[in-house]
């Protein structure tokens, strides 16, 4: 791994708070992601499931972790399984945990070779009336591909009919949703690795260069900085290429008078940072361009400022559009009779502004959390919002990180990375 290694207590704590809510007699088991093919011998760069992340550090393929509280025997009420390494495999593959090792990352004292996982887990079963399976229940997920974990509970239901099943997804949104010290320091990281991307782009964007250049220059920097590279698929959208949504060819030559969209940033430790800036093409902006951009500043300044406990996400979504509704009413892009007369299931500001505002972020850029609850002390949230202007060829959105706070305004995990107009043209024109 490029990243530097992580204290276990992190993990420790993370399982202490699942076990704490699950049923008496209950088991549950996380399973790494499978290693997906692309064609002939070719395959993907391995991505760790991100649940048996959170709860053992192990990073690695062919892991299984097995949490078991109300285990007879101590030693196993938690396990993890972990690939048994050979000299062939490390010549081929580079080594992998052994034992020893896979404790020092997890805190997990004992450790199996995956080839006695299904002796072991089957005594296990017999002492258990419940066990959690760990299904996929993200509010934006569309996934097809069978994944381990769907075979892994497939062939649990066949071989153990007469158990109990629940659910790890809704203690995972629970626990994922509220951080720990030691993740905001790896968010913070990958915040500040997504920074020195940002600067070195504000001095090698010009009229002229191409997107895919400029998505170079980030990975370029990313990687330099002990990233595995974009946390998400990165959108470089020069001019009118903005108003797409999620434009991610980034094929296209940057011309003069162009604003550019980027959302794009760094992981670290497989968490996510989450960034949107908008620049304009020759480093300095025109007064139409000045006024859209400071009135989307504007808007995520103050639906910032509205993150804090006790806040509902629903509701946040309602204010903030009532802002946005004020601003595009400033900007003449809308008038009264258009907010009069408007949809209340569609307002009127959606013509320019039709995405949300804020999303849990994590170790998925789309993180686990809760969303229907009042929000917590140490959930980070992103703020982007943005006006989207296809008749002018031009979008414009901002984004930073952000984490709530026990009293006052929530911490901007961005707030080293420009944003004002001032300093932006500034860096440009150095």
């Amino acid at each position: 791994m490029k990243y530097f290694p992580i204290d276990r207590n992190l993990f420790i704590k993370n399982r202490k708070k699942f076990m704490a809510q699950m049923k008496p007699k209950s088991i549950a088991v996380f399973n790494s992601n499978d290693i997906y093919p692309i064609s002939a011998d070719s395959t993907m760069p391995f991505e760790q499931a991100r649940d048996i992340f959170y709860l053992s550090g192990a990073d690695q393929e062919e892991t299984i972790l097995v949490l078991f509280p109300d285990s007879l025997d101590k030693k196993h009420r938690e396990i993890l399984f972990v690939r048994e390494t050979n000299e062939h495999i490390a010549v081929w593959e580079g080594a992998k945990l052994t034992k020893e090792q896979a404790t020092a990352v997890s805190g997990i004292e004992t450790v199996y070779w995956l080839t006695d996982f299904d002796k072991v887990f089957f005594d296990l079963m017999t002492e258990a009336d419940t066990i959690y399976f760990n299904t996929n229940e993200h509010y934006r997920q569309s996934v097809e591909t069978q994944t381990r974990e769907d075979r892994f509970i497939q062939k649990c239901k066949q071989d153990f009919p007469a158990h109990q099943w629940a659910k790890s997804n809704p203690i995972l949104q629970k626990i994922r949703g509220v951080k720990e010290p030691e993740e905001i320091a790896l968010m913070q990281t990958a915040c500040d690795i997504t920074e020195k991307g940002f600067r070195r782009i504000l001095g090698f964007v010009k009229p002229g260069v191409w997107e895919y250049e400029m998505e170079a220059e980030f990975l370029h920097e990313f990687v330099r900085n002990r990233s595995k590279g974009f946390a998400y698929t990165p959108i470089i959208a020069s001019g009118a290429n903005a108003n797409v949504l999620h434009y991610v060819e980034n094929n296209q030559q940057v011309k003069d008078g162009d604003m550019i969209l980027m959302d794009l940033a760094a992981e670290y430790a497989n968490y996510s940072s989450d960034l949107t800036r908008t620049i304009p093409a020759n480093g300095r902006f025109t007064d139409r361009q000045k006024a859209v951009y400071s009135a989307v500043l504007r808007v995520k300044d103050q639906a910032t400022k509205m993150l804090v406990p006790g806040t509902l996400w629903a509701e946040y979504h309602k204010e903030v559009g009532k802002i946005m509704t004020s601003e595009l009413l400033g900007l003449g892009l809308l008038d009264k009779a258009d907010v009069q007369n408007e949809d209340s299931q569609w307002p009127a500001y959606k013509k320019y502004f039709m995405h949300g505002t804020s999303h849990h972020i994590g170790l998925d850029t789309h993180d686990y959390g809760a969303l229907k609850t009042p929000m917590k002390a140490n959930m980070v949230f992103t703020v982007e919002p943005g006006i989207y202007i296809p008749k002018e060829g031009m979008g414009i959105r901002l984004e930073d990180d952000v984490v709530i706070q026990e009293k006052g305004e929530p911490f901007n995990l961005m707030r080293n990375i420009p944003i004002e107009i001032e300093e932006i043209e500034e860096l440009m024109n150095a």
